[in-house]
């Protein structure tokens, strides 16, 4: 008897040194060189692209469970580049953003939800001049993986639509239906491990 139990208590610790170690969790900071924050709005008849080029964030994530991870970021309003110097001074005037008063847009993740293989429902809080709204981004995560320095890198996209109105981002009367009140944002990050 003596000998089974030894024999049982030897199996179970070869088992256990065989069995996959649990992943910790990681955090993962966004690299703004190899990420980007576009958006389109409706103009007239076309929809006009444009970009902020300034934002930080970082990614927490459990890789055993990635419906447990989260996810925070910060935009720079005045970084909004739409190719046209008059405009962006427009947009970021108190007609629109009032980047002066309010200078950054902030979200952070409440839930993740598994939407398909490596696809993600992310609802968080998205916060524009001082008005919070939930929405959700479909995230995409695109994997990870050593970087060029070797050190691990991840990769996501994500995509959403949101409402200007809902944020007060409503500008003057006189442009009527000139411009469009939905905005597509489109995301692309490449965020780096941290140790």
């Amino acid at each position: 008897m003596k000998r089974f139990l030894q024999f049982l208590v030897s199996g179970a610790m070869v088992l256990g040194l065989l069995a996959p170690a649990r992943a910790a969790v990681e955090t993962y900071k966004i690299d703004p060189v190899h990420s980007s924050v576009g958006f389109a709005i409706r103009h007239l008849f076309t929809n006009v692209p444009g970009s902020f080029t300034k934002f930080t964030g970082t990614i927490v994530v459990d890789r055993d469970e990635l419906e447990k991870s989260s996810v925070e970021a910060t935009i720079e309003v005045a970084s909004m580049d739409t190719r046209a110097e008059k405009r962006d001074a427009h947009l970021q005037s108190p007609d629109f953003f009032d980047a002066s008063t309010f200078p950054a847009m902030t979200f952070k993740s409440k839930s993740w939800q598994k939407t398909g293989d490596d696809a993600f429902d992310v609802t968080g809080d998205l916060t524009i001049k001082q008005v919070t709204k939930e929405v959700v981004l479909k995230v995409k995560l695109l994997g990870f993986g050593p970087g060029m320095q070797g050190a691990m890198v991840s990769g996501w996209e994500a995509r959403t639509k949101l409402d200007r109105r809902d944020f007060g981002v409503n500008g003057p009367a006189i442009l009527g239906n000139v411009v469009g009140n939905e905005v597509d944002v489109t995301i692309a990050v490449e965020a780096d491990l941290q140790k």
